[in-house]
Order: C-alpha cells, then sequence, then structure tokens
C-alpha cells in the first residue's frame, strides 16, 4: 500500500528537475547558500507518496539536471560524452537513493505515528539515508566521487561552524534534517501550527547558533605559493622546458625573502629532478635563494610505477620526502579495467596515455620541525586523507592542485570552496597552490587570508597559524558518518518489521 503523492507524477518530473538547477545555485560560483535547503526540500518533495520505479525515475532527472550543471567543466577536458557518462552514475545514484528515501516516507509514519514520529523520527531516516546515498557514491566505483555533496555548498554559511563538530557528511545531514523537518511541518496536521514549526525553528537555532570549535594557534609558518601560470592544460601547447619555467620565472621575484617554506603546484615541472638534472638544478636554486625547504611536484617512475608526487627538496640533500596522490582521478590520471572499457570508446581510453598508481606515502612532510599535511587536486574530496594528516599531526595543510583544465569555470572556485570547509573541519590553515589558479592562503577558520587572482603569474607570501588541536569532526568523521548511515538503515528496517508485525502490505 502506498501513500497519496503530494505531487502527480506528471508535475514532479519538471520539478525534479527545477530541484537539482537550484541545488547547484547554492555551489560556488553563484554560491547562493540558502538555495540549498530549497533544492533538498524539491527534492524530497517529489518522492512523497511514490511507487518505486517512479521515485527512481524523478530522482534519477533531479540528479541528471543537478550533475550538468555542477560539473560542467569536466566537459572541457575531455568532452562531453566522460562527462555525461559521470553524471548518468551519479543520477543512478540518486535514484537508488530516492527509491529508499521513498520508502522510509512510506513505511516510517506508519511505525511510529504522532507528532514525534512525524517530525523527528521520519527526518532523522530520510536525512541518514541522503548521507548513506552521499557515502556510497564518494566511495564506490573506483573510490568514487565526493563532488556535489550538499554540504560542500556552505563553506559561506552560518551553519558553517558544524563542520568542525560534525565533518561534511555531518553538516549535510543537519541540513537534509531541516529540509525534511519543514516539509513535514507543513504536510503534517495532527498538531497545532505554531507546534508544528517550533521544531524546525529550533532545530535552524541550534545549527546556525553552534560556535566553532576553538583552535588556537601555536605559532605561524611563513609560506610562499607560487602560481606560475605556464600552459599545464592537458592539451596545451608547449615546449619541454616551458612549465618550469614559467613556475621560476614566478618564484624568482620572492628570492631573498624570508621565509619558512616555498610550494609548488602539482603540474608545475616538465620532467622529474629524481632523474633530470637541469630539474633537480632548479629546485636546487629554489631552495638555496630562499634559504628555506621547497615542496615541488614532478611525474615520478619508481620501482617500476608512476606517481603524481609532492616532492620536499632542500638544496643540501635533495629529496628528503615524498608524497603520492591517494586519489588520481579514474578515466582521467588512470583507466581501471583498461581491457574492459577500451572497446566502447576506444579514442578517449587511448587519449589517458599514463596510469597513475595510487600512493601509499604517508600524507606529511617534516618541514623543519612542523609537520605539513599534504594532498593532491582531487585528495582534497577525499574526507580520508586529510583526516589522516590531521590525526597524524599536521598542523596545517598544502593541498596542491592543477585546474589549468577547467579553465574559468566553477570548477576552481569549488574546489577553493571545499578547501575552506577542510580547513573549517579540521581546524588548520590550507594553503590552496594551483598552477592557474584560485591560489589561496586559508585560516582554520576558513576564512581567506590571501588570494591570487586567476590565470596570473604571481605569488604570495602568508604567515598561516599553526593549529594542534583536533576537531570531533577530524577524530571521530569516518565513526560520525557510519554512524548516520546505520541509524537511517536501523529506522528503515524497523518500521518495516512493524509493518510486518501489523500485518501491513
Amino acid at each position: 500500500m502506498k501513500g497519496s503523492a503530494a505531487l502527480p507524477l506528471w508535475a514532479a518530473i519538471p520539478v525534479a528537475g527545477a530541484a537539482g538547477i537550484i541545488l547547484d545555485a547554492a555551489f560556488p560560483d553563484r554560491g547562493w547558500w540558502p538555495l540549498a535547503f530549497v533544492g533538498i526540500g524539491l527534492n524530497l518533495t517529489v518522492l512523497i507518496g511514490r511507487r518505486l520505479g517512479a521515485a527512481f525515475l524523478v530522482s534519477f532527472v533531479a540528479g541528471c539536471a543537478f550533475y550538468l550543471v555542477q560539473i560542467e567543466w569536466a566537459s572541457l577536458f575531455l568532452g562531453p560524452l566522460p562527462m555525461v557518462a559521470l553524471v548518468v552514475l551519479q543520477a543512478l545514484f540518486f535514484g537508488v537513493g530516492g527509491m529508499a528515501i521513498t520508502l522510509a516516507y512510506r513505511w516510517v509514519p506508519r511505525a511510529c505515528s504522532g507528532i514525534a514520529g512525524r517530525l523527528v523520527v521520519l527526518p532523522v531516516a530520510v536525512a541518514g539515508l541522503w548521507v548513506s546515498r552521499e557515502a556510497v557514491a564518494s566511495t564506490w566505483p573506483y573510490g568514487g566521487f565526493s563532488w556535489g555533496r550538499v554540504a560542500m555548498s556552505q563553506s559561506d554559511s552560518p551553519i558553517a561552524s558544524l563542520f568542525g563538530w560534525l565533518g561534511v557528511s555531518g553538516a549535510g545531514f543537519a541540513m537534509v534534517l531541516l529540509a525534511a523537518t519543514a516539509v513535514e511541518a507543513l504536510r503534517y496536521r495532527g498538531a497545532p501550527p505554531l507546534h508544528r514549526a517550533a521544531v524546525p525553528i529550533a532545530l535552524a537555532t541550534v545549527m546556525v547558533g553552534l560556535p566553532s570549535w576553538p583552535t588556537p594557534a601555536t605559532g605561524t609558518l611563513r609560506v610562499a605559493a607560487v602560481q606560475g601560470n605556464g600552459p599545464a592544460g592537458y592539451f596545451d601547447s608547449r615546449e619541454p622546458g616551458d612549465l618550469l619555467a614559467a613556475q621560476l620565472d614566478a618564484t624568482r621575484p620572492l628570492f631573498g625573502g624570508r621565509v619558512d617554506v616555498v610550494v609548488w603546484p602539482e603540474g608545475s615541472t616538465d620532467r622529474s629532478p629524481l632523474t633530470d638534472p637541469y630539474t633537480a638544478a632548479v629546485f636546487d636554486e629554489v631552495s638555496r635563494r630562499m634559504g628555506a625547504p621547497f615542496v615541488g611536484w614532478a611525474i615520478t617512475d619508481r620501482g617500476g610505477r608512476t606517481y603524481n608526487t609532492e616532492i620536499l627538496w632542500t638544496d643540501e640533500d635533495g629529496a628528503v620526502d615524498y608524497y603520492d596522490k591517494k586519489h588520481p582521478v579514474p578515466f582521467g590520471e588512470y583507466v581501471p579495467d583498461r581491457a574492459f572499457w577500451r572497446p566502447f570508446a576506444p579514442d578517449l581510453i587511448d587519449l589517458v596515455q599514463r596510469d597513475y598508481t595510487p600512493g601509499t606515502t604517508d600524507p606529511i612532510f617534516n618541514v623543519e620541525g612542523v609537520l605539513i599535511g599534504v594532498n593532491i587536486c582531487f585528495d582534497v574530496v577525499d574526507d580520508r586523507v586529510l583526516r589522516e594528516s590531521v590525526l597524524e599531526g599536521a598542523t596545517a595543510i598544502f593541498s596542491s592542485s592543477n585546474n589549468a583544465d577547467f579553465g574559468k569555470s566553477d570548477q576552481s572556485a569549488q574546489q577553493l570552496a571545499i578547501a575552506r570547509i577542510r580547513a573549517m573541519e579540521l581546524g588548520r590553515s590550507v594553503v590552496n597552490v594551483s598552477t592557474v589558479g584560485l591560489t589561496a592562503a586559508i585560516g582554520p577558520d576558513g576564512g581567506v587570508l590571501r588570494q591570487l587572482p586567476w590565470f596570473t603569474s604571481a605569488s604570495l607570501v602568508e604567515d598561516v597559524p599553526l593549529v594542534q588541536t583536533v576537531t570531533p569532526a577530524a577524530l571521530l568523521g569516518g565513526q560520525i558518518e557510519l554512524g548516520l548511515c546505520g541509524i537511517a538503515l536501523a529506522l528503515l528496517a524497523g518500521s518495516t518489521f512493524s509493518r510486518s508485525q501489523k500485518g501491513e502490505n
């Protein structure tokens, strides 16, 4: 037996499409964060009272509409076909998640009736199922795709303090919980309007009023981040040495200045200093002329495998530590199961000629006694990589990327917003350094201390705070996500058992 739908299917489909577009507008570059709650609410409303097939359809439409505009920048790299394939995959996750949520709308109120069931238990189940869908899509297949989780729209929101307490998944849960509670407050007729309104209002008040986790600084680190604006795109025309020359030219004005460390981004060299004497000599010169350790980058071949590598370098000792990117992008930086996928699109698959191996090195550099967390590009959306660096003692984070393939699209703005969220979540300063932008130094409160403009050869020097305090999100982030997913599945399973006990269908 199913309940009556809040909207007929003919109306639900266009509303679902609009919901996806509205949800995207909450993310950078527009960054109209309140629209996230509107988009979530509409996504939920179209699922109420649906049969499973219709629930899958409307959620699939919402997912397609959202991701088509959210990651349109992906088409700038390899064209529209791979982007559409990724959109469809993520929309399939949306569809399956929508089926689970529509079951919650059907079963939970029958198992737990009354105002508590409708305004507390049901929204908790719905929010947990939403987070469960995001959690699965973020880890599977091939490491998943974490981009576009609803909480990543809230870098400038008054609820941003939630990140330090609950992490990205926990903040997303709170957002969906508020939207689901508001939807039920409008639908439920078993209590006076003021009583119904009190629950979402109280929840919103708690979310906005929660103080940020304290992150007292124990010192500062003077960081020079260099944005060379070289021809670093995959299809850019360049001669050997152009990337290295661009980075070196942007670094030279800093020579003689006092800094503690110099940082170059992913995509900043043509050859590895481990095998090319000239590149090694440039690394030596940067470290020597700056009188500081140097964090450079290269494609490295070690042990018969190819890695995307950040290198800690000094002019006295050369390479003293490595960080190999843990989360290379499938079908962008490597092709999983190449023999299987190549017959479907050989020209596209063959464009990815080099397969990076996922790294196993720890994400920590010891910069003259200061422990720094290190990650490369897509690593920034992987919760585990950044939490690992903080739990291993990192007092600040260097986030390196090459955004040259995406032009002045939303991608760089979205990535900068994610870096800001990581700063708030982990209570750490983040230096987000890119080949072409947006390069920025971010404080542990998520505020941008200094930022370089897009597609400009420039550098910034900033004293970033060092923090040793561990936030609840850093300590318990994985357990928080697992717990929320478990609660949702338990509520759904419990309501199913209750229905069977009552003999309902």
